[in-house]
């Protein structure tokens, strides 16, 4: 049952970080659909790690080189996505108060994105891998 609660607490913080999105572009004040671009660093920020456990054997404690490589690429993606909304305000292709909108959705997903892994990364007997 804790599962059941964990996944629908998550599916609700990425349901407001969307909002937060939306609304930075949807806004009549803002009418402004480029931070959309943003949905595709959503998807491609977990894929490095979850590539990265398929492959590595977790049974060694000392570092890997694939799960440093991993982290690295998403942390890039992820400052990527903090960093594209502030170029955005700088280049006036979009306000302001789009941009602090957008950067607090990118808050809320990636907050998201880690409860996930944090929740459902275990392989217990509850994990994401079942399904």
């Amino acid at each position: 049952m804790a599962g059941i609660k964990a996944l629908i607490s998550l599916s609700f913080g990425g349901a407001v970080g969307l909002m937060f999105l939306m609304l930075g572009c949807a806004l009549p004040v803002y009418n402004a659909y480029w931070p959309l671009f943003l949905l595709f660093f959503y998807i491609l920020a977990p894929i490095p790690y979850c590539i990265s456990r398929r492959v590595v054997d977790d049974t060694d404690s000392a570092s890997n080189a694939c799960k440093e490589l991993a982290i690295f690429l998403t942390t890039g993606i992820v400052v990527s996505a903090f960093g594209l909304p502030i170029i955005f305000a700088r280049a006036d292709v979009m306000a302001w108060g789009a941009c602090a909108l957008v950067l607090t959705g990118n808050i809320v997903i990636f907050c998201t994105i880690l409860g996930f892994f944090l929740v459902f990364g275990s392989n217990d007997d509850f994990s994401w891998q079942q399904w």
